[in-house]
């Protein structure tokens, strides 16, 4: 895996990443864990935490679904029965999990908070009807999950990491992560976002947080979730819709249940692979069929505008090299 290491390392080296912190696992467990860079005085090491952004997105979802198999939750629940004042009955858990649910998209950083932005949102589209990437959903999907469960999201989500060997998953700042550099270039209050906790975009983590998760999915022993439930998570949900941007059909790719499924990206040599990016350039995927996983944790904001681009990363790990 050495190729995937030295990828990561010129990430950094030509000034596009400020930080990298690599990892690669199988089913066994961790096999590598490297980290470069530095985010000013402060020099990265492996076990440093960073903001997900966007991978909190399938770590909420995998909350829900574990509600769905005690039988608490269904994956048509409608969105009404857990949220008070929110006015669309036609918006269930599995449309807010596949981004088809047409709830229209405020800024990462609502100032009124993200309950509150989901329950004034206008309907764009009839839910199903086509897709587009939202965040929002997710505070739709955490507030499903609590309603279910009677319990917070925050005590769903320590189960979660419980059984999934993610100690460091958490909300919480004092985990002391790295730094987001070009935030508020990008128009986004990082402060302020931080502080809402949110359900589709909030999480912080280390490298191996998500490593034991994925190593846990690869084994696919019930530890997290059922085989069953992770082969329903795996279907293409969105599969014939229309895809509004971001998302275009020309990525190659669809919506599971949380999970995006990059079943045929142009960029990649092997498709067979579910996971999620994230807005500072974090990466987490695992290969079902290879007994891989990987995890990619950096910090600057929409690094693309930077000439990033994850799909070399996704070759070599997949090749092995």
């Amino acid at each position: 895996m050495q190729s995937s290491f030295d990828w990561a390392q010129r990430q950094v080296r030509d000034g596009i990443l400020p930080t990298a912190v690599l990892g690669i696992a199988t089913s066994k467990g961790i096999s590598d864990v490297a980290a470069f860079g530095s985010s000013g005085s402060r020099v990265a090491t492996t076990g440093d935490a960073y903001a997900l952004f966007s991978i909190t997105k399938p770590l909420v979802g995998l909350t829900a679904l574990r509600a769905v198999e005690r039988g608490l939750l269904a994956l048509d629940a409608p969105l009404v029965g857990a949220i008070p004042g929110f006015t669309s009955p036609a918006v269930t858990l599995t449309h807010l999990l596949s981004h088809t649910s047409g709830v229209s998209e405020p800024q990462l950083d609502v100032a009124e908070g993200t309950r509150r932005a989901l329950v004034e949102s206008e309907q764009d589209f009839t839910p199903g009807t086509m897709t587009r990437y939202s965040t929002i959903a997710f505070e739709g999907v955490a507030a499903l999950v609590e309603s279910a469960t009677g319990d917070s999201l925050d005590v769903n989500l320590a189960s979660l990491a419980s059984d999934a060997g993610m100690p460091g998953l958490t909300f919480e700042r004092d985990c002391d992560p790295h730094p987001v550099f070009g935030a508020a270039e990008q128009d986004l209050d990082y402060e302020r976002f931080v502080t809402l906790r949110h359900p589709g975009a909030g999480l912080f983590a280390t490298a191996a947080d998500l490593l034991g998760l994925g190593s846990a999915l690869l084994r696919n022993d019930g530890a997290v979730v059922h085989p069953t439930t992770r082969d329903a998570m795996l279907r293409p949900l969105t599969a014939g819709l229309p895809k509004l941007a971001p998302y275009l059909v020309e990525r190659g790719q669809d919506w599971g249940l949380g999970w995006n499924l990059r079943h045929s990206a142009p960029g990649l040599l092997e498709r067979g692979v579910f996971g999620h990016g994230g807005w500072a350039g974090t990466e987490f995927w695992v290969y079902p069929e290879l007994d891989l996983t990987f995890v990619l944790l950096t910090n600057v904001a929409v690094p693309g505008r930077l000439g990033f681009n994850a799909d070399p990363l996704f070759n070599a790990v997949a090749a092995g090299r």
